[in-house]
Parts: structure tokens; C-alpha cells; sequence
């Protein structure tokens, strides 16, 4: 089997291959190597390959997943005996901790604050004290656990944190924590790395969660996400902290609100705030609640940033999941179709969020409040 490592390919000259992304939608989505086609790998197993048939013949290419195993499957297959194809070892992860391991000390934190301070001020740091302020999410004297997942949101989250710390109207304390539920080698160490690069003081604590979520055929995604935030929570309140920060943004609202309509037969959202009903004294706060995640792709590409889109096991053979529990491929149906809706009405996305703010319980037929059911008929 053809293999090239990262360091290889870097010597190569960029006009002589051309890469293929295999892994899922969501995973590209989230960021590809630069000049990089997308062909997804079920559609290549499939015989759907007429993007990579238009490449030159004179060009090598190399396919890659994200930790070079399912690459290694595509690069053997009938269809492409004759071509010079190879697998880039390591894959994608691989590619990351090559970029963090040539990035100049302290360059990637600097660019990243002042982007924030002044290109990204409007769209990142504005929406974020405005959720604060609106919803009262930080109080004086608060000590937050700000989790970190790896991603791209709890990471900015992390520098906007850090970013309202200085501006001191209101004095509180952060502890930036990350919780590893197994995670691999390679994902561990790019979390750290990117920590590092950006100037986050990080907490690591372990726990088994992946190990046993593996064993779980029905909802694993959800009974993962059920089990991160009860560990987070317990962390969180033996350090001292009174509140957990998550990293959920405006988009993740409206798709969640959709998602409990369509596929959840309920309406509900994820609130900006919410007391633990397992930890007392504990709350749940979402600074990201106004933050579009376009603009957060925004930031993190300004800056050349690469994170973790979800480095659970599932990740591992180029499948995700999300840190609520729901799984990418629903998520993305409804981020897709909210996009389609948006072309015939550009207000869609503000007339979902809003929706959950004006119920009118004149106007429907039953609601729950405290677990309790409430049906238009009992006050008839």
C-alpha cells in the first residue's frame, strides 16, 4: 500500500498532485487541507468518482481521512489500479501537528487576540458581552469552568473569556477545562497544542466515557453528551467553580429548536442559562448564544487556525457526532435545510430563534412546566 508522510508531501512541488479529501461532509465542512477536492469515500466505494477520473494523469494523487486508515482502503481499490495514488499517513491529524510544530511561538496567540480585539470585534466579542449582559450569565465572585472540547467554539469561547477578563467591570475567576474521555494520542496532543499556541492555561482531567459509550448501540452520541456534562459538572464543583461555560452558538439554538420539532415531536431550545438539577449550586451558562458560527469559521480561517471537529472513537473512522448528542448527519440535514429556506426568506434563521420567545400558551394545545402537564382543556 502507497503511503506518503506530511514531511514528504511539504518537499513535493504543489503542482505536481492533486489532494482528495474521503472523509464525511461534516468533517470537511469543518476544514480541508489547502487546494483539497472533497469526494466523500461512500460515494468513491460506490463508483461515484468522476471528480477524481477528471485529474490529470499526470498527477499523482493523494487521498486522505483523518487518521490515514480508511485513505489506506481507498487508495487500493480496482478503480484507481494504474493511477499513482497515495495515502497520507496519518491523515489529516497527522497534517495539523505538522502545521502547530511550524508555528512561530507566540505568533498564533497574538494574531488571534488582536483579531478579536479589532477585525472580529463586531461579530465575536460584541454578541458575546451582549449574551452575558442580557441573560446575566456572570456575576461577581463567579468561578467558571470554561470546557473546552477542542473544538472551534469552545476554543474562541476560551479567548473571549479571557478577552472580557480584561475589560474587569465585573471580577470573577475562569478555569479553562478539559475533560479526556479517552481520547487518542493525536487528538489529545492537538488539543494541547493548540492550548498552548493560543495562550490557554489548561486544566486536563481523564475519564473512561468513550470506552463505555462503546459498547452502547442505541444513542451513543446522546448517553456521551449526557455523561460529558455530568462529569464536567462534578469537576467543575470540586475545583471551586460555581458554573460550567459551554460553547454553543446561535446556530446550534435554531437547529436544535428544529431538530426537537422534526425529529423530536416537542418544542424546546437550549437556554442561555439553566440551573444542574444533579449538582447544587451548580449552573450552565452559553455565552456563545448570539455568535453565528460563520463568523467563528471566520476567525478560526483569518487566523489559520486548526481544531477538532469531535475526536471521539467514532471520529476515528471518519464518522462524528455533536456535543449535544445529536448525531452530525441530522444536524446537518437541518443546517442544510435552514439554508434552504433562507434563499426564499433571508429572515428564517432570526424568525426560528424567535419563535421560542414569543409562545403563546393561549395558542397551544398542551405544555409542561416543572414535568408537569398542562392541557388547553383544564381551563376551558
Amino acid at each position: 500500500m502507497n503511503e506518503i508522510s506530511v514531511t514528504k508531501l511539504n518537499k513535493m512541488p504543489r503542482e505536481s498532485y492533486v489532494l482528495v479529501d474521503v472523509r464525511s461532509e461534516s468533517l470537511a465542512d469543518y476544514g480541508m487541507m489547502p487546494g483539497a477536492i472533497w469526494v466523500s469515500a461512500e460515494d468513491i466505494e460506490k463508483g461515484n468518482i468522476e471528480k477524481i477520473e477528471n485529474i490529470p494523469a499526470d498527477k499523482k494523487i493523494i487521498f486522505y481521512c483523518q487518521i490515514g486508515q480508511k485513505s489506506q482502503e481507498i487508495c487500493g481499490l480496482p478503480c484507481f489500479e494504474g493511477r499513482d495514488c497515495y495515502s497520507l499517513k496519518g491523515g489529516y491529524m497527522e497534517y495539523l501537528q505538522d502545521e502547530l510544530s511550524r508555528s512561530e511561538a507566540g505568533a498564533k496567540q497574538e494574531k488571534a487576540e488582536e483579531s478579536i480585539r479589532k477585525k472580529f470585534h463586531k461579530q465575536l466579542f460584541s454578541p458575546f458581552a451582549k449574551a452575558c449582559k442580557t441573560y446575566k450569565l456572570i456575576n461577581e465572585g463567579d468561578h467558571i469552568a470554561v470546557c473546552i472540547s477542542g473544538g472551534k467554539d469552545s476554543m474562541l469561547m476560551a479567548k473571549l473569556f479571557q478577552e472580557i477578563q480584561k475589560h474587569r467591570q465585573v471580577k470573577f475567576d475562569v478555569t479553562f477545562l478539559v475533560m479526556d474521555p479517552g481520547y487518542n494520542k493525536e487528538n489529545r496532543a492537538l488539543i494541547e497544542s493548540n492550548a498552548k499556541a493560543l495562550g490557554i492555561p489548561v486544566t486536563i482531567f481523564e475519564s473512561t466515557i468513550f470506552d463505555t459509550v462503546d459498547t452502547i448501540e442505541k444513542s451513543p452520541c446522546y448517553l456521551c453528551a449526557r455523561m460529558r456534562r455530568g462529569y464536567l459538572y462534578s469537576k467543575a464543583k470540586e475545583l471551586g467553580c460555581n458554573k460550567i461555560a459551554l460553547g454553543h452558538h446561535y446556530d446550534d439554538v435554531i437547529e436544535t429548536i428544529l431538530m426537537g420539532m422534526l425529529y423530536g415531536g416537542q418544542v424546546q431550545t437550549m437556554m442561555p442559562k439553566l440551573h444542574s438539577t444533579n449538582f447544587e449550586g451548580m449552573e450552565l451558562i452559553r455565552p456563545m448564544y448570539f455568535i453565528r458560527e460563520a463568523d467563528i469559521c471566520a476567525w478560526r480561517d483569518y487566523n489559520e487556525l486548526h481544531f477538532l471537529q469531535c475526536a471521539c472513537h467514532f471520529t476515528e473512522t471518519c464518522s462524528t457526532c455533536h456535543t449535544d448528542g445529536t448525531t452530525a448527519s441530522k444536524r446537518l440535514e437541518t443546517k442544510h435545510l435552514i439554508a434552504a429556506m433562507k434563499k426564499d426568506n433571508p429572515f428564517v434563521e432570526a424568525n426560528i430563534f424567535k419563535s421560542v420567545e414569543n409562545v403563546s400558551l393561549n395558542t397551544v394545545i398542551a405544555y409542561k412546566k416543572d414535568g408537569v402537564k398542562h392541557h388547553f382543556l383544564d381551563e376551558y
